[in-house]
């Protein structure tokens, strides 16, 4: 994958964080048939919201991110087609997921 690409882990996790979100790697090693690229935990103390990279080069050429906090906030697997983090940030944003962390601007 390319660097400095939203469907790039440490990029994406990067992006999150400065916007004040407090997001940890939870999975990146799925098997090559797997669909999925990897998987973080986005404000794990209070929401828990998992968001899941999708990347379906072989089949469909899809790249697509999942969002899933067991329904607390957000519909039931949630599907967003995006390449702009501003986009996943409003969607969080509109679902009340709190961006606040206790080390924002510290």
């Amino acid at each position: 994958m390319a660097k400095n690409k939203l469907t790039t882990c440490s990029y994406f996790i990067k992006r999150l964080r400065d916007s004040g979100y407090v997001t940890d790697k939870v999975f990146t090693d799925y098997a090559d048939t797997d669909p999925r690229s990897w998987t973080v935990v986005v404000d794990p103390k209070v929401s828990s919201v998992m968001i899941t990279c999708f990347n379906n080069h072989n089949y469909l050429g899809e790249e697509y991110f999942e969002m899933h906090d067991g329904g607390q906030y957000i519909p039931e697997h949630f599907k967003i087609k995006t390449s702009s983090i501003e986009v996943l940030i409003e969607y969080l944003v509109k679902f009340n997921i709190n961006n606040k962390a206790e080390s924002y601007q510290k």
